[in-house]
């Protein structure tokens, strides 16, 4: 989710706790897996309402990133990134055993650490550079 600041643009990051997966850093406010029968516009959006209390997002497609750590088959990952700057609701933690806290950050002044992978999606958006296919980890 993207807005506009008093000195640029802003997206809304969560901060991740209890999630066996990147705890301590900031990442997407909204993020997840595409379940069975669903398309990744459709999971983005049942996402939002879940983790954010949102709905109606208008969801720009970005970058689809291959990515790996170069480890077992489960690290080799294909991640849909969408950019919303119009919703409903206002944004709020929903899950609090999983996100320790919810802030809008400049995209040029982002906090530390940010999920590397987001981090590099997110540097993009900002320098304008983003591309339909992108990669990480190889």
């Amino acid at each position: 989710m993207l807005r506009d600041g008093v000195a640029g643009p802003e997206v809304l990051l969560q901060l991740r706790q209890n999630t066996g997966y990147m705890d301590d850093h900031w990442a997407a406010a909204a993020a997840g897996h595409v379940e069975a029968g669903e398309t990744a516009y459709d999971a983005a959006h049942r996402e939002a309402s879940e983790e954010i209390a949102v709905k109606d997002l208008d969801l720009a497609f970005v970058t689809a990133m291959q990515r790996t750590r170069h480890a077992d088959a489960i690290d080799e990952r294909i991640d849909f990134f969408f950019t919303a700057r119009t919703w409903t609701g206002e944004p709020r933690i929903v899950e609090p055993d999983k996100c320790a806290e919810l802030r809008w950050c400049p995209l040029d002044a982002l906090p530390d650490p940010v999920v590397p992978h987001e981090l590099q999606v997110l540097s993009a958006l900002r320098d304008g550079t983003t591309t339909p296919y992108s990669t990480y980890g190889f």
